[in-house]
């Protein structure tokens, strides 16, 4: 391959790292790099010479709406083909999410995933934090934002999504309490809305006086 995509450069060097090769295999929207190195050991000693193939996502961004009036939260669903071949149910509940484009700030992202998404404005953010998903595999790094949100009645509801982007996402609307329950039960399948939700339980009170006395 003559040109490296953008979201596959070359591995950056790290005290200790012996990259000792490095090439893209496949670049498609998603590259996936195959590198061998070896690495320093925790005790000095050279580790063996290992094969990975790297999944390059780039970093991407959630938002959790919470209404901290009505103490509900607003998460969606929408098919999603890899869970199904995990053999999951593929209608799979999540928070709105996205992928950062180049030189993005992640509020505005995450602003902008909300309104795609679910139609919501929130009018203040607060970051969660930034995790990885699959550090065994994928660069992806995400980060997390919890916005405050007046949230639509129940029959004020429509599904959301870009037409051309092949997306049919449904909004749900819940109490907070419940939402916690579902996490509570294991039925909230998805790492970035769990790690979301708990963020979320531990600082309930204090959004929700934070957040109603403005």
């Amino acid at each position: 391959m003559s040109a490296r995509p953008p979201k596959a450069p070359a591995i950056l060097p790290y005290p200790g790292l012996d990259i000792r090769a490095d090439e893209v295999v496949w670049g498609g929207r998603f590259p996936v790099q195959r590198v061998r190195f070896t690495y320093e050991r925790f005790d000095g000693a050279r580790s063996a010479e290992l094969t990975w193939e790297l999944w390059r996502r780039g970093n991407g961004v959630a938002m959790l709406p919470f209404d901290p009036w009505s103490d509900r939260v607003a998460l969606i669903e929408q098919f999603r083909l890899p869970v199904h071949a995990a053999g999951l149910p593929p209608i799979h509940t999540e928070c709105v999410a996205g992928l950062l484009e180049a030189g993005e700030d992640p509020e505005a992202a995450a602003r902008r995933e909300t309104q795609e998404e679910a139609g919501l404005v929130p009018d203040r953010v607060e970051r969660i934090g930034q995790y990885m998903l699959m550090q065994g595999g994928c660069d992806e790094v995400m980060f997390l934002h919890c916005g405050r949100t007046r949230l639509p009645e129940p029959e004020a509801v429509r599904n959301h999504g870009l037409a051309h982007e092949g997306e049919d996402i449904r909004l749900l609307i819940v109490p907070a309490a419940r939402a916690f329950a579902l996490l509570d039960a294991n039925e909230i399948r998805n790492a970035t809305c769990a790690l979301s939700l708990f963020w979320l339980r531990q600082n309930h009170a204090r959004l929700r006086t934070e957040w109603t006395s403005e």
